[in-house]
Parts: structure tokens; sequence; C-alpha cells
């Protein structure tokens, strides 16, 4: 059998140190690229790969990427995991799936248990936890690199990624009234997610722009689920008055929409105009198809983990990184029937 060469082998062979080996391991930018190109030639002719437990007792810690999470929508989660792990792919580095319930007595308890064990190379943060200081509290005192995704600036520019959800709100807010809508509603996420104040403050921002206003009784919280949008959704299209449009805060309750109005029998859009948020694969894909605000919840997974990833000695960011939501139109909003 082939014994297996070691890094000082590399090294030998390129006449170079074992540390020149294990910065081109590493990405590192500080290698000539000639003296790049050689080594990784004898890497690949000898089918050489780091041994990982050797690298992480080097480093002082694990080669994992954990994104943590508590995020009731299925299908933001699994964008967000592919865009990870689209930056991930051909590396040494593993992505940990780590969901959790902010809500849980024991939250902090557990999340340093989990910290600590682990010991991770970096977190991912998507909301609602993106949004917890006491998360960021935690990951400091262990020394551990953090991305957070939020609708607003919380952190260090070289530590966010800032996606506007107010100004892709407005833009669901300004179709809508564009269409002839004058009675309309709001499904908003729960009362902890950030995103979903923001993305309620943007929505009656963008219908002042029209002289419009959401009233008290048309706002109603949802789960961010399609459970809760079915059952908000019955609320608002009981009412003598039943609004003429929706805006729902994300994908997964303007379903919960269609569902509603179905059972009412009531047709989208002849009856209701319905507006998500996300745009998620599934809004392109009912029938109506869903007109939404997009977020690119995969590019904003990868740009996090390009960041988290970037060796120490590259420059760091002036500014967050910034996704700006852009509103689809599809089939689910018509104009006011006069």
């Amino acid at each position: 059998m082939k014994t297996k060469l070691t890094i000082n082998d590399i090294a030998r062979l390129a006449n170079v140190s074992k540390k020149t080996v294990s910065r081109v391991i590493n990405e590192s930018p500080r290698v000539r690229s000639e003296t790049r190109e050689r080594i990784k030639a004898i890497i690949a002719e000898h089918d050489f790969s780091p041994d990982l437990q050797a690298r992480a007792l080097a480093f002082r810690r694990s080669f994992l990427v954990a994104m943590i999470y508590d995020n009731p929508s299925p299908q933001y989660v699994v964008n967000m995991q592919r865009g990870i792990l689209d930056t991930l792919e051909d590396t040494s580095f593993q992505l940990v799936v780590r969901p959790c319930d902010r809500n849980a007595p024991r939250f902090y308890e557990a999340m340093q248990a989990f910290l600590e064990q682990q010991r991770l190379f970096g977190a991912i943060l998507p909301p609602s936890v993106s949004e917890d200081e006491k998360v960021t509290e935690l990951l400091r005192s262990v020394n551990c690199p953090y991305v957070r995704i939020a609708s607003v600036v919380l952190d260090e520019p070289d530590r966010m990624i800032w996606t506007h959800d107010a100004e892709g709100a407005a833009q669901a807010a300004r179709h809508i009234a564009k269409l002839g809508h004058t009675r309309i509603a709001h499904i908003r996420g729960p009362d902890m997610f950030r995103s979903s104040h923001e993305r309620l403050r943007g929505f009656e921002l963008g219908l002042a722009e029209h002289d419009l206003t959401l009233a008290p009784d048309m706002v109603v919280e949802g789960g961010y689920t399609f459970d809760s949008g079915v059952e908000c959704a019955r609320l608002l299209l009981a009412k003598p008055d039943r609004p003429t449009a929706i805006f729902a805060g994300n994908d997964e309750m303007a379903l919960g929409i269609y569902q509603a109005a179905r059972e009412m029998k009531l047709r989208v859009p002849y009856d209701i105009s319905v507006v998500g948020f996300d745009d998620t694969p599934i809004a392109s894909r009912i029938s109506p198809t869903l007109t939404t605000v997009q977020l690119p919840i995969r590019e904003m997974g990868k740009s996090a983990a390009e960041m988290l990833l970037a060796p120490p000695d590259a420059p760091k960011p002036t500014e967050p990184i910034s996704f700006m939501p852009k509103i689809v139109v599809r089939e689910s909003t018509a104009k006011l029937a006069k």
C-alpha cells in the first residue's frame, strides 16, 4: 500500500516551508502565484489531503460551520443551506445545521453547551437568531466568528448581511395601491422577528405615498407558517368589509391565504389579490402564480459563508453586504374591479 504523504513531505517535494504549504491549503493570498501553482500540482499528483484533525488542533477549532436558526419557514431554511453549501463545496469545511427555539426556557444554556462542545470554525445566523444580542455575546465569549443576516444593520460590516426588508414591503404597498385597492390588509410575522416589524413599517410607508393607511383591525399577527396564514386570512376574509388585497409577511402565509380563499369560495386574484415575501420556489409553481417580494436567500447564504471563510488578512469591508429586494409581479394580483 502507498504511504500517505504528510504536509512535511509536500513541503520537501516543493522545496518550500511547511507554513507555505499550509497557506496554500487554506487559500491564503500571501503566496506567489507560481509557488502556489507548483504546490497545488504536487498536491494533485500525490492525491494529498490534509489531516483534518491535525488542522483542527493547529487552529484550535474544528472545520465545522454552523447555521443556527429559529425560522418556521422550511423553504427559507433549505434555500439558506443550499447557498452556504455552494461556498463550502470543494473545501474542507462541513455544514452543521442547528435548529433552536428562542422561547425555550434553557435556550441560552443549550446554545452555550453546543458552542463549547463543537468548537466551531464559525457560525451563520439567519433571522431571528441574528437579532439576538445574547447569542452573539456567547459566540464572542468562545471566540467563534459569525455572520448575521438581518433586515437592519446590527453589527460591524464584516459580520453583516443586510436585506432591506422595509424597502421590499414598500414595493409591495406601491404595487397594490397602483392597482386601485384601498381596503388593504397585512398578515405580519411574529412580534419577536425584527423582519416582521420592518416589513410592517415599510408597507405602511409605501401606502402613505399613495395617501393610504392600514386600519388597525386589518393587521393580524401570524407565525410565518402556512397554518397561521390560513387562520389569519379566515379572520380577515370573514369581515363584512373584507379586504380586496392582502400582503403576507412571507410566502408560507401567502399560500395560507389561498387556502382560506378557496374555503370561502373566493377567487385569487379576482376577489382577493395576494402578495407574499421571499419568492421561494413554490411562488412560481402554484396556480395562480404568486406575486411576491424577491429576496435571493440562496445568494445571501452563499455570501455569508464567503464572508466567514475570508482569510484573516483579507481587507475588511467598510459597508455591510446588501441584498436589495424587488417585487416580482405574477398572477395573484389584479386591478380592483369597478
